[in-house]
């Protein structure tokens, strides 16, 4: 029974540590070990246009799930209209690495928001996390909620 228990615990990690997990807020998440990396999707960036400015949070913060972790400052469907969107923490951890290149190259979320896009890494404690894991759908669990927006 122990055996069991604890495949079962490797395998819900080995899941967890090669695929990226996402939001209904369209965030991702891409966990290895305790580095959650984080990014906004494909979807976020199209419905948030031309992303011209990123705040991003300080190494070291302490982030809640759900507290702002980083904000995007866009232009609108009008270019002299200049937005700010929160993006959220989807898990709750403290800052490990930032995107650097996102002060000088914010566009970067707009044209790899996926990859080279993310903004944050935040180093998790897995025990507290696997609730908020639990929360996150699979790619293709996210795909479908998004054929569900569109209805």
């Amino acid at each position: 029974l122990r055996y069991l228990t604890k495949a079962n615990t490797f395998n819900y990690r080995v899941i967890r540590n090669f695929s990226k997990l996402f939001t209904k807020e369209h965030e991702w998440v891409q966990l290895e070990n305790d580095i959650a990396t984080i990014g906004i999707t494909d979807y976020a960036q199209n419905e948030l246009g031309e992303i011209v400015h990123c705040e991003l949070p300080k190494v070291g913060e302490r982030f809640k799930e759900g507290d702002s972790l980083v904000i995007i400052l866009n232009i609108g469907a009008l270019e002299s209209v200049k937005t700010a969107a929160d993006v959220y923490s989807p898990l709750e951890g403290t800052v490990h690495e930032v995107n650097d290149k996102l002060t000088k190259t914010p566009k970067l979320i707009n044209t790899h928001p996926q990859s080279q896009g993310w903004y944050a890494k935040l180093k998790v404690d897995s025990a507290k996390s696997k609730p908020h894991l639990d929360k996150l759908m699979s790619e293709d669990a996210y795909n479908k909620y998004l054929q569900d927006l569109k209805k």
